[in-house]
Order: C-alpha cells, then structure tokens, then sequence
C-alpha cells in the first residue's frame, strides 16, 4: 500500500514499511526505513520522524542528516549517508540515489548532493523525485510508479513534470509536492491533461 499524506510525505508498507520525507504524521512508531531526499523543514521534520521512529529504525539520507538524526536518538549503525549515484541492498530492497537539484534556481544546489530515490521493492520499481527541477541525467531511468514534484517555485511546475513524466514512460504516476506551500489543486488537473493516456495518474493528496 501507497499513501502520501502531503507535500512529499510518503509511505510505503510491505512486508517493510517505508517512509519517505514524513510531515504531518500519525504517531505510529512503525518505521523500519526512513528516507530523506534533503532537510529543508518540509522533508526532515523531526517532530513527524519521532512519531514513526522505533527502537530499531534506520534513516537513509544525505550527509547533512548526521548530526540531527543523531540528536534524535538514531544510533551511528542505523543511519546511512548517501551521496548521488551510489547503490545499496539492504533487506531485500534494492536502493539507488540519483541527483535532485535546481538548475537556475538557488533553493536546492547541485553541491549540495541531495537525492531522489528509485526504489525497488517486491519486484515494482518506485523513483521518488525530491525538490527537483527536470533534470536530463535522470530521463533514463526505468520505473513502475513515479512520485513526481509539480507544485513550481521549488521545483518544477506541472508542464515539465508533465513533460518528464512522458519522457519517463511509468506505468503510474502520482504528482507530489503541491497544495501545502505552492501549488493547487488546478496544477493535477493541469498535468493530468498533459500525460500520455496509456500512463495511468493518480491522486494521493487530498485538498
């Protein structure tokens, strides 16, 4: 099962349960994977992460989570520092960060190395975006399900998304990433009108 709660706030239960950027979370304590794309108060939330987090969680995210996740009660061995391009299997799920950036926008720098995730999990591949403009380097990638930012501003706007979307080929796509701070309920309709008709788009955030 799939849900998004808002912005980019993802979780994924299987025989694991995966969290992706979480905010505005229920205080379950049932994580088992906590990935962050990057810590801008919207993706790293340590209030949400605390309400997810067990005794035996592992975060997953870019270098500049060390220090905090420590401060919340992470041990050394259960947080993980990737870097773009870089790969990991890890309780049968397959790992792969790629580069999520801004191209002429100075909210998520290039140097900065935070991630976009492609994920796979009982044979369904998932690439998860981040704050992201279009990017050309990640147009080859092979998904089942792509989570895709389409709110502007940060990242792209739904005609790129849209126009990535077309380039990616997935068999589902689900735009995150907007009616919280930017982007409204207009943008999915928008995009949907957009995508290619044999790529199925579906709605997770409720506005």
């Amino acid at each position: 099962m799939l849900t998004v709660n808002c912005q980019s706030s993802i979780k994924i239960m299987k025989e694991k349960t995966l969290y992706f950027d979480p905010l505005k979370t229920e205080e379950l304590h049932d994580a088992d994977y906590i990935f962050i794309t990057h810590t801008h108060w919207d993706h790293f939330s340590s209030e949400d992460i605390l309400k997810i987090k067990k005794e035996d969680t592992i975060i997953i995210g870019p270098s500049d989570i060390l220090e905090e996740s420590l401060n919340l009660g992470f041990s050394k061995e259960n947080i993980i520092i990737m870097k773009p391009n870089e790969e990991l299997n890890i309780d049968s799920i397959n790992i792969k960060t790629v580069p999520s950036y801004n191209k002429n926008k100075a909210f998520h720098p290039k140097e900065n190395n935070w991630l976009g995730y492609v994920i796979t999990l009982d044979n369904e591949i998932y690439y998860i975006l981040g704050d992201t403009d279009a990017l050309e380097e990640n147009e080859n990638i092979k998904c089942d399900i792509l989570l895709i930012p389409i709110g502007g501003t940060y990242t792209m706007d739904y005609q790129e998304a849209a126009t990535f979307t077309n380039k990616i080929n997935p068999k589902k796509v689900i735009p995150i990433h907007y009616g919280m701070v930017v982007g409204s309920k207009e943008d999915f309709t928008n995009f949907k009108k957009l995508i290619n008709k044999d790529i199925e788009v579906e709605e997770k955030i409720n506005l």
